[in-house]
């Protein structure tokens, strides 16, 4: 019984000692979305880190505007086609990718990068680009404290909604019918 009360007392002791410090360890934890079709097969999917806001002036100010940006923290944004779409009228086979953004205050360039496992924009390369796209700023109803993406699914593809602070994005891929 004593052996038992000693190792409860110890995580108890390490849980109320150690938490805090943990918690601060990965202030812009990785995420992932996915987006499947009716057959549960997978569309896209999207691997990022997600920085808070903390009280910072994001855009603008953290998130320069006019500069290539990661989107997100750490390693850069990476995503994934399981099948050929389109954005705009250009073609992006299956594969994996960067997902680059160069925020703006009226609309952002959305880029799709050849390169993978990178980390930060650092070491972006303009002539691997197989994309580039411009999206209109919006405005959300609230504050989004921490950096966030979702899919929505419309008739011909998929909508990529970022969205961080006051604003937000959206990125549509649509789908291809080539096979």
């Amino acid at each position: 019984m004593k052996i038992i009360f000693s190792v409860l007392a110890f995580i108890a002791f390490f849980e109320v000692s150690y938490s805090q410090k943990f918690e601060d360890l990965d202030k812009s934890p990785m995420d992932a979305i996915i987006v499947r079709d009716d057959s549960n097969a997978p569309l896209l999917r999207v691997i990022y880190s997600r920085p808070k806001k903390r009280g910072r002036e994001i855009f603008g100010e953290l998130v320069p505007y006019d500069e290539v940006w990661r989107t997100g923290a750490n390693e850069s944004t990476e995503i994934t086609f399981y099948q050929p779409m389109f954005l705009g009228d250009v073609h992006i086979d299956e594969g994996t990718y960067t997902l680059y953004t160069i925020p703006k205050k009226e609309n952002w360039t959305v880029i799709i990068n050849k390169a993978v496992n990178t980390w930060g924009a650092y070491n972006y390369d303009k002539a691997l680009d197989v994309v580039r796209y411009e999206v209109e700023v919006k405005d959300t109803p609230t504050t989004i404290e921490t950096f966030s993406m979702t899919f929505k699914q419309v008739d011909d593809g998929i909508d990529l909604i970022l969205g961080w602070d006051q604003t937000f994005v959206e990125v549509p891929f649509r789908l291809s019918n080539e096979d």
